[in-house]
Parts: C-alpha cells; structure tokens; sequence
C-alpha cells in the first residue's frame, strides 16, 4: 500500500541538509520528489566525506526515495524545464540564500502565476530580512546565535559549547516536512497555494522555549544572568562503563536509596519532598554518583529497574543500533543501493497503520531520471536530446540502472 503522501509531486531545489532531510520525509511519506540539481556537481553533500562508490553516507543518508534531474538554470532552457515541471506539482521548495531566487526567475510571485494551488517553502538561514539575512550560514552559527551553545554550557558564565550534531539544520528538515503538510491540507479545504517562510534561527529558538526559555518568559522579570542548575551531568561512571540515572520525583529517590542500599538518604531533612530534591541538586547528584561506583552498569541496570528507578545504559553509536529496544523497534534497516552497495539507515520515524512510508529507491546518481523528468514534463526526444548536448541538462552514465 502506498505511504499517506502518495500522488503529491514535490519540486525539491534544496541542497545540504535542512532542506533535503525535510523533502526526503515527504519522499519516504509517499511523495514523489524530483531533486533538482547543477550539472557540474550537484549538491555539494554529494562531495563530501565518508563515501563509497562515489556516493557520501551525508548525501544518501538525506535523499534516498528521491528523483534526481540536473540542469543548468542559467540557461533559458534550464529554466523553462522548472517552470514546466511546477505546472503539475503540489510543493516547489528551495533554500537559496534571501533574493537568489527571484534573480533566477522562480519566485513565489512567479510560480504561482503558474500554478495557483502551489505549496512553495523557503528556507533561509537567519532569516528574510535584518541584519544577517545576506550572512552565508552553517549550523554552528546559528547554534551561537541563537543561544543554543550557552544552554550547552550549563550557564552563562561557562565557556559555550556546540551541541556535537547539527541540530538547527536537523530540525529546520523535520519542521519543513510538518509546515509543507498543513500548507497542503489547507489547500484542501480552499484550493489555493501558499508561500511557507521557515529560518533555522527561528526554528532553534522556537525549539528552545519550550524547556529552556523560563527565565525570559514573563515580561519584566527576565534573568539577567543563566546559572547552571547543576555543575554535573546526570551520567554517571559505574564500575565499568557509564549509565543514566533520572530522579525527578521524591518516591524516585526513595527508590534509588534502596536499590542502593543507603536507608539514611530517606532520612536525610534535605530530601523529604521534590522541593528539596531540587534545591540540594549538586549534594544529591554526589551522593548518587559515590555509590555509583560501587557496582557494574549491568547490575545497576537490573537493581535499578527492579525499584522502578528510571536509568539507561550510555552506550556508543555502535552499541546503540544494536540494542536489544532499537532492535525491537525497527528502526534501523538495511538494504542494496545499486552503485553504493548494501546500507544501514534509519527508517522514517512515523509509524502509519494504513499507509506504511516505504523505502522504495536509494538516492540517485546526478541526473539519473533526466530523461524521464523531462518526458514526463512533455519534452519530445529531441528536445531533450538538445538539452542534454547543449549542456541545458545533463544525464548519469548510470541513469537506467538508477530508473530500474
């Protein structure tokens, strides 16, 4: 059965990560998702490390279940091939810095002239006016900028620190994939298109407020300073490796001082309630790492569980895809890519009970379905063959492999 996106058409002129994560949710959805690129490279996660068989873990990892056509939009043929290909389309996104687009022809006002009922997404770095708007982005920026390194940090007066992923361009991607859907299940109910406007830099703060934006939250009594709530992290060592300990709750802690075998903590005036739990954090989360020590990370595990204690192993990359809960979740697969050979990948997330999203193709090779695209769009054999020898397209040796 198709996935719940089937029969939509998504014109993707994205290109590193936010907004190709976000089209290939779209495209493991159902959606059919024609990745427009330049002939003389294409997207530039296509070049970067970590690769076999000419193809980057980044590149396959953000558009697998995707189309690719290359053209040149400067020509004038390059361009009308877009212009063509959006007569038929649902969603047209695209994540050239503020202004390039319209210099290229393929605005909203444009697009929309020739097809009313068009989602259009934008993605921006910082934004679409102001200051930064012309400013070239790179997740780390927007992690300073947004506040993101000093929540990292733990509090004002540390030095900040970059979360260890590219979170801002992740979560922009998964973001754009919710804004593109209700755009269109808005134009269900009114037939009319609609231009979605979507930074990073908003996206992060957006994302932050919601657990970490407490003390700018009510006017007139902002912080003027963060201070960390607690100096150490609640990963702990145990005898042999490292594990994580959640006590949020006074009957958690009571529970923990028994898995632990330290009756007196239950005595102890500082932690009779979760008001005190929390205002003696650093005393407690001591007390918790000293005994800690004292046992292996799978002997706590079972005692810990046991006493209804939240915890969970801290485990590498390596171990957690192996995982007996990741296991049994499903969530990483395998299959063959037909120039990268066999992959391991993480499913989409979303689970549908009638419209299963699928892992129908592995990501192309530039320009693998030029062609295709092109017929497809009511381009004759000819004029694509023009195209592609006038360098307006351009066309993978290993297209057919690609199509089957």
């Amino acid at each position: 059965m198709p996935g719940p996106l089937d029969g939509f058409r998504v014109i993707d002129l994205t290109n590193m990560v936010s907004g190709p994560l976000g089209t290939m949710i779209l495209a493991d959805q159902g959606a059919d998702v024609i990745k427009v690129e330049a002939p003389n490279g294409g997207d530039h996660t296509r070049q970067v490390a970590t690769r076999r068989n000419g193809f980057s873990a980044s590149f396959l990892n953000n558009n697998r279940n995707k189309r690719s056509i290359a053209l040149d939009l400067k020509t004038p043929e390059g361009l009308e091939a877009v212009k063509r290909l959006v007569r038929d389309a649902d969603v047209f996104a695209q994540n050239f810095r503020p202004g390039v687009i319209e210099r290229l022809g393929l605005g909203y006002e444009t697009l929309r002239t020739i097809n009313p009922g068009l989602v259009y997404a934008s993605i921006s770095g910082f934004g679409f006016e102001g200051p930064f708007a012309q400013k070239p982005v790179f997740d780390p920026l927007i992690q300073s900028l947004s506040g993101l390194t000093t929540v990292q940090a733990g509090s004002d007066a540390e030095r900040p620190k970059l979360v260890r992923t590219i979170l801002p361009d992740k979560l922009t991607g998964f973001t754009l994939a919710q804004a593109v859907c209700a755009a269109l299940l808005a134009r269900s109910r009114t037939g009319e298109g609609q231009h979605i406007q979507l930074s990073m830099l908003d996206t992060m703060l957006a994302f932050l407020w919601g657990s970490d934006m407490g003390g700018h939250t009510f006017v007139g009594n902002e912080m003027e300073k963060e201070v960390a709530q607690s100096w150490i992290d609640l990963i702990y060592e145990t005898r042999d490796g490292f594990i994580s300990v959640a006590v949020m709750r006074h009957k958690e802690w009571v529970a923990l001082a028994r898995a632990a075998e330290r009756p007196e903590w239950i005595e102890d005036p500082r932690f009779q309630n979760s008001e005190g739990l929390d205002a003696h954090k650093n005393a407690r989360l001591e007390l918790t790492q000293s005994v800690l020590r004292e046992r292996t990370t799978a002997e706590w595990i079972e005692r810990l569980e046991a006493a209804g204690v939240p915890c969970a192993p801290v485990l590498t990359r390596r171990e957690a895809i192996r995982h007996p809960q990741v296991e049994a979740n499903g969530i990483v697969v395998e299959h063959d890519h037909p120039q990268a050979g066999r992959l391991r990948q993480a499913r989409n997330p979303a689970v549908f009970s009638d419209t299963p999203a699928a892992q129908r193709s592995g990501a192309p090779a530039l320009g693998a379905h030029t062609r295709a695209i092109l017929s497809e769009a009511g381009f004759s054999a000819n004029e694509i063959d023009t195209m592609l020898s006038g360098g307006a397209a351009f066309e993978s040796a290993t297209a057919d492999e690609d199509a089957a």
